[in-house]
Parts: C-alpha cells; sequence; structure tokens
C-alpha cells in the first residue's frame, strides 16, 4: 500500500470513528427522579425501582402472594393512568387466577377479581375505567381462551371476550378504541372494539400468507380454523426448527396515532407492521432472535423490542423501521419494557436464569446505551412506569 493511500485509509477511519461519536452523544445524569413497578413471578414481590442521578435502586418490596409455600405468579403490571392504583395479575389460583388492585402510594391491597386461567399481560384503559387482562392458559389444553374486561373502580369482571389460543402481550391504542392481542397458538393478531366488547377483526401473521379478515378467528378444532400450533414450555426461548415459517406471536403495539400496529414474531424474529385502516400487511422489519415484548416512545418516534433468546434490546425508527441500535442486557431472558413519561429512559426487565435475581436495567434512549442496573426477585416480567418527580435527597 502506498503512502497516499495509507493517509486515505486512516483518514477515513477517523471520519468514519467521529461520524459514529456525533451519531451516539454522550448519556447525560438525569435530573429527575424515575419510578416503575416490576413484578417478580417466582418470588410473588412488587418491587418499586427508584432512578436517578444516583443511579437505581429498590425502594420497597411488596409481597402480592398469599402463602410462603405455594408460587402465586403475579405476572403482570398495569398502573392507573392518574398513578394511584396499581394492578398485578397472578398468574396461578384454585381454581383460576385473578386480578388484585392496590394503592400505590401505600401498597395497601383495595381488591381482587377472580379471573381465566393464569391471567397475564394488562393494561389499563385511558380513561382508567376499564382494565382489559388476557387470560393465558399456559397450563390448560390447546384451546380458545379469552380476555378479560374489569371495572376498575369496582372491581367486577363485566365482559369475557373469546378470541384465540394464549392470548398475550396486549395493547389498547392510545384513544382506548381499540385493543389488539397476540394469538401465540394461532398466527393470528385479534382486534376488539372497546365500545362494543367484541373482536372486530382478526389477521394472519404466518410469513408469505399475510392476510386481514374481519370478524373473530375461527375457535381451534372448529372446521376451516386454527393455526400452526407451538411447543411453549419455555414461553419463547425455543428457536424455530429448520423450515419452521411460523411467526408465534408474543405482543401486539399499537403506534400513538393508531394508524399501524406492530405485532412481534417470536420465531421468525421479525416485526409484522400492519396498516390499521385497510387492515393490510405493510412490512415486516427484521429484529433480533426471539423478539418478544415492543413498546413504543409517547411522541411516537422510536418502537422498541425485547429479543428474549439473544439477551438485548432494539430501539428502531418507528417511521423507516430501521433498528438503530441493539444493546446488549444484564442478564438473559429479557422480557418487558416501560417508558418514561419524558422519553427519555426505557426500563427493561430481564427474569435472569436458575438461581439468579431478575434485574431491571435502564436504557438512554438518546445515546442508545444501559446506562443503569438493579437487582430484584427472581424472574422479573410485567413492568409499568409509575412517574417522575423531583430528585429524591
Amino acid at each position: 500500500m502506498t503512502v497516499r493511500a495509507m493517509r486515505a485509509a486512516v483518514l477515513t477511519t477517523m471520519l468514519c470513528a467521529a461520524s459514529t461519536a456525533r451519531a451516539q452523544p454522550t448519556a447525560l445524569p438525569p435530573v429527575r427522579d424515575y419510578l416503575v413497578l416490576v413484578a417478580s413471578e417466582s418470588v410473588d414481590r412488587v418491587a418499586l425501582v427508584r432512578f436517578g442521578p444516583t443511579g437505581a435502586r429498590v425502594e420497597r418490596e411488596k409481597y402480592v402472594g398469599w402463602s410462603k409455600m405455594e408460587v402465586a405468579g403475579p405476572h403482570g403490571v398495569a398502573i392507573t393512568p392518574n398513578a394511584k392504583e396499581y394492578f398485578v395479575t397472578i398468574a396461578h389460583g384454585t381454581p383460576f387466577g385473578k386480578l388484585v388492585k392496590y394503592d400505590a402510594a401505600t401498597d395497601t391491597q383495595l381488591g381482587s377479581v377472580m379471573l381465566g386461567n393464569f391471567p397475564a399481560t394488562a393494561q389499563v384503559s385511558p380513561d382508567g375505567a376499564l382494565v382489559f387482562v388476557v387470560n393465558f392458559n399456559l397450563h390448560g389444553d390447546m384451546e380458545t381462551s379469552d380476555v378479560s374486561v374489569v371495572a376498575a373502580k369496582e372491581m367486577v369482571e363485566i365482559a369475557r371476550i373469546r378470541t384465540c389460543t394464549m392470548p398475550h402481550g396486549s395493547r389498547l391504542t392510545s384513544d382506548g378504541t381499540k385493543h389488539y392481542s397476540a394469538c401465540m397458538m394461532d398466527e393470528t393478531l385479534a382486534e376488539i372494539d372497546a365500545s362494543t366488547l367484541t373482536v372486530s377483526r382478526h389477521f394472519f401473521l404466518t410469513k408469505g400468507k399475510e392476510m386481514g379478515m374481519t370478524s373473530a378467528p375461527a375457535e381451534r378444532g372448529a372446521s376451516g380454523g386454527g393455526g400452526a400450533s407451538h411447543e411453549m414450555s419455555g414461553h419463547g426461548m425455543e428457536p424455530p426448527k429448520p423450515g419452521d415459517m411460523s411467526c408465534s406471536p408474543t405482543w401486539a403495539q399499537p403506534s400513538r396515532d393508531g394508524t399501524r400496529v406492530w405485532v412481534a414474531c417470536n420465531k421468525s424474529n421479525d416485526l409484522v407492521e400492519i396498516d390499521t385502516k385497510s387492515w393490510t400487511l405493510v412490512r415486516r422489519i427484521a429484529a433480533g432472535p426471539g423478539v418478544y415484548n415492543l413498546a413504543t416512545t409517547h411522541n411516537g418516534a422510536r418502537l422498541i423490542a425485547t429479543n428474549k433468546r439473544d439477551a438485548s434490546v432494539s430501539v428502531f425508527d418507528a417511521v423507516s423501521g430501521k433498528e438503530l441500535a441493539r444493546i446488549p442486557t444484564t442478564r438473559k431472558v429479557v422480557h418487558g419494557i416501560a417508558v418514561s413519561d419524558d422519553d427519555r429512559y426505557a426500563f427493561i426487565s430481564v427474569e435472569g436464569v436458575g438461581s439468579e435475581p431478575g434485574t431491571v436495567d435502564v436504557i438512554d434512549l438518546t445515546s442508545l446505551r444501559k446506562v443503569a442496573s438493579v437487582d430484584v426477585g427472581q424472574q422479573a416480567g410485567g413492568i409499568d412506569f409509575l412517574r417522575s418527580e423531583p430528585v429524591k435527597r
């Protein structure tokens, strides 16, 4: 190589390094405290995590089980829009699981209601009136399950809407008019009309066979119904077998303006983006191995995904679909996402493996780096953002 060529190569390397440095700003310390709630399924605890200028710490924990001899399995956490109460889905029970309401300031139990088999993902409607909970039915037969709708104030189940097999990863649109859930065993996305509490449409997700349809999907075992069937003992940890093109959807996330909904395909390692008006496929976006849960920033600019088999978090540009960063997590079996009210941070729950504790990692959405981490109880899963506030001295 000539001296001139060597100089050109060095200059090119320096320019690329400078460009990368500009693309990834330095992570500045927070100027407020941020509070999140995270449930640890194996130890029946919900932890309040505080993150601020001095780092992340567990402020307090609430035991939500009923017997030290039996694991109740808290799975989902959902906080009311005014941040005064929070709800926890208890996965195990006799004969079914339940939804429990707590005071967010004191952790005092305010009520409970029995739901279906293995209540999992939960979300409170934007007006605070209703809680939507999927009955995942992990331990039952492969049969059609449902979504429970609970009156938040009265803690009464007002509807149980039959949808599909193993509904999971459910989310409401920001205006509360539509509810979406992923049907893990049926290759399907289900849409519920929140005004009528009925299934209005469904979408088949297998690559090359994508199709939007009206009404509810056919019940498992019914004539002409049924999608792909999968082994779900690891709940999203098994890689696809050679030639397996199935989606195995684990999460549904509407865009902030409601014009799109993204579905995480855990088996095919991509995201299905659907136009909600035309009910047609927009594109498939390559994602990380075992993409699992999704969230968006409040301004709608970023889409965040956890990659369960890759121990990482991906941040996408929501408009272009470009993956901006893939950030390693502290431990394996990454799970849920909660975004701060100012869109600056994403809080990631990580289950851990074996006797490892669970973890909450904090991702700076400006620098696209992990900036803090704190251990919580084993098998950390459900997570939700409570509030931000002036720094606690």
